[in-house]
């Protein structure tokens, strides 16, 4: 019987599951980009262009990808059709939460692929620099008594918070601006409540920034309930081509990029 064992970065520590990763001369280890999945056609169409993205950055890469549910290819599928090869599955997902904790390794897991699972999206420099394009997309530009939402899908799972709210704190940073972590649903405050909130506080101008990978219901609704400008989901922009990479890398060598490293990187 051959044991295997799955290596999980997460955003602070290693820590080892049941698939290990050996060395091999079988090419580079495949990037399986790992999304949720949705119900809107609109976000497979922009799943499946920030893939292209990823290859024409990386040609000789193999790329793949694996939904959680909802769309085809699902992860498992993706994963059977790699067999033992060697892989990196890096969650396009923003935060920790249970598909980064528990849903992703326990599939790798069920297959003889040999896999690491990377760290998610953010926090991350990259990250920001996606937001912050967005916004500027959007018409957004500093003005006095400015603030903007940052808008998250949200989860049970504390630690999503803390993520969505390290990244909020650094988008704030960037901006010069308050910003204040929002959810669509499951944690609070909800998006419109971060609205109320900040314009009570005297606000005058509060922008919505979408932190979603691709166009769905949860970006929908939240640009619904903003009085100003909301940016566009992350999408295509060139930091998050570049974000998926840098985690693979980072998986490969277990080594974590530092938040203060910047991107300059130009918008979609």
């Amino acid at each position: 019987m051959t044991v295997t064992t799955v290596t999980t970065v997460t955003t602070a520590t290693r820590t080892t599951g049941t698939r290990c990763f050996p060395g091999g001369d079988d090419g580079p280890p495949a990037l399986v980009v790992v999304a949720h999945g949705s119900r809107d056609p609109r976000a497979l169409r922009t799943v499946r262009a920030l893939l292209d993205r990823v290859r024409a950055r990386r040609p000789g890469l193999p790329v793949h990808l694996g939904h959680i549910e909802l769309n085809a290819p699902l992860l498992s599928d993706t994963l059977a059709a790699l067999g033992d090869r060697r892989a990196v599955l890096v969650p396009l997902l923003l935060s920790r939460g249970y598909h980064v904790k528990r849903d992703i390794p326990e599939t790798a897991a069920a297959f003889p692929v040999r896999a690491r699972v990377a760290r998610p999206l953010g926090p991350h420099p990259l990250l920001v620099d996606a937001l912050h394009g967005r916004l500027a997309e959007a018409g957004w530009d500093r003005r006095p008594g400015d603030a903007v939402v940052l808008a998250a899908a949200g989860s049970r799972d504390p630690d999503s918070a803390t993520d969505t709210g390290r990244t909020a704190r650094l988008l704030a940073a960037r901006l010069g601006v308050p910003v204040v972590p929002a959810y669509a649903t499951t944690a609070a405050p909800t998006v419109p409540a971060a609205l109320a909130a900040l314009g009570s506080a005297g606000h005058r101008r509060i922008a919505v920034a979408s932190c979603f990978t691709a166009p769905g219901r949860f970006a929908t609704e939240c640009a619904a309930a903003a009085p100003w400008t909301t940016s566009a989901p992350l999408g295509t922009h060139p930091a998050m081509a570049e974000l998926l990479l840098r985690r693979y890398e980072e998986a490969l060598s277990d080594t974590p990029t530092p938040l203060r490293t910047r991107a300059r990187l130009q918008p979609a």
